[in-house]
């Protein structure tokens, strides 16, 4: 028996995002306040990774991907829940748009670049998923 992927609803949010990589050895200073919908700092011993509004990337020592845009999932998503990525992921992938994922505990934010963001709203909303503009 196949089983019928999650159907989720996604809000956009109205800021332009960047995605940063800086050196994780390194001492930056990273502006927190007046982040925004989402600001997401994330340090491995290979990077530091942040996910902020584009007003808010560094603009030194960082190598900074602006011109993304961001849908966060209705939640909060309880952890015994499965497939919620996929059914996302799955139809953007087979629409070749790359994503940016960002769980947080109690949802997802994905991203995608700005120029195909609208082809990724027609994308999911076809998948059966519920996309509102900011």
């Amino acid at each position: 028996m196949t089983e019928t992927p999650p159907r989720v609803s996604l809000r956009v949010l109205a800021e332009a995002y960047a995605v940063c990589r800086m050196d994780p050895a390194t001492e930056h200073t990273v502006p927190v306040a007046g982040a925004g919908s989402l600001y997401s700092l994330t340090r491995t011993a290979d990077e530091l990774s942040l996910v902020c509004p584009e007003a808010l990337a560094p603009s030194a020592g960082a190598s900074v991907e602006p011109g993304w845009t961001c849908m966060v999932v209705a939640g909060p998503l309880d952890f015994s829940l499965t497939g919620i990525l996929a059914s996302i992921a799955g139809p953007l992938a087979a629409a070749n748009i790359p994503i940016f994922v960002v769980s947080t505990y109690d949802t997802d934010y994905v991203l995608v670049r700005s120029g195909q963001a609208d082809a990724a709203f027609a994308t999911l909303a076809a998948a059966g998923h519920t996309v509102t503009l900011a």
